[in-house]
C-alpha cells in the first residue's frame, strides 16, 4: 500500500513540475471592452502574450463560441521569453445590442484554473449607425 501511495505522490509530483518547466501564457489582459460602437464594421483586438515558461509554446487552435467572432494566432512555435498576438475580430453587422464574446484557446500550455484551454473574452455594445454618438 505504501508504494502504490509513494507511486502516486510521484506522478502527481512529476505533473506539477512539468507544468512549472512548460510553456505559460502571460496575457497582458484576457478581456477587452470595445465600448459602444456602431453597427456595421468589423471590430479587432490584439490580445498580447509572452510565452513566460521554459519550452516553446505551441497554439493548436483558437475557436470562438459564435460565428460573428473570428480569432487567428501564431502557427509558428512562440519559443520561451518571445511574444506573441492572437488577434479577434468581431462582425457588428446586424448584430445592434450588447455581447459578450468567449475565445477558446487550445495549446501546449496548462489553462486557467487547471482546464484544459485558455478563455479570453471581448464584450461591448453594438448601437444603430444611424443614432447619435451618446454624451460622455
Amino acid at each position: 500500500m505504501k508504494q502504490v501511495l509513494a507511486l502516486v505522490m510521484f506522478v502527481f509530483a512529476a505533473f506539477a513540475v512539468n507544468a512549472q518547466n512548460g510553456p505559460q501564457f502571460k496575457f497582458k489582459t484576457e478581456a477587452h471592452d470595445f465600448g459602444t460602437i456602431k453597427e456595421g464594421p468589423t471590430v479587432k483586438y490584439d490580445f498580447e502574450f509572452t510565452n513566460t515558461g521554459k519550452e516553446p509554446l505551441i497554439i493548436y487552435d483558437a475557436t470562438a463560441d459564435c460565428g460573428c467572432t473570428k480569432p487567428s494566432w501564431p502557427k509558428q512555435p512562440i519559443l520561451p521569453g518571445q511574444n506573441g498576438k492572437i488577434t479577434v475580430e468581431y462582425n457588428t453587422q446586424g448584430r445592434v445590442s450588447p455581447f459578450s464574446k468567449y475565445i477558446y484557446i487550445k495549446s501546449n500550455a496548462p489553462g486557467q484554473g487547471g482546464k484544459e484551454r485558455f478563455e479570453l473574452k471581448i464584450k461591448g455594445t453594438v448601437v444603430n449607425a444611424k443614432e447619435p454618438e451618446p454624451k460622455s
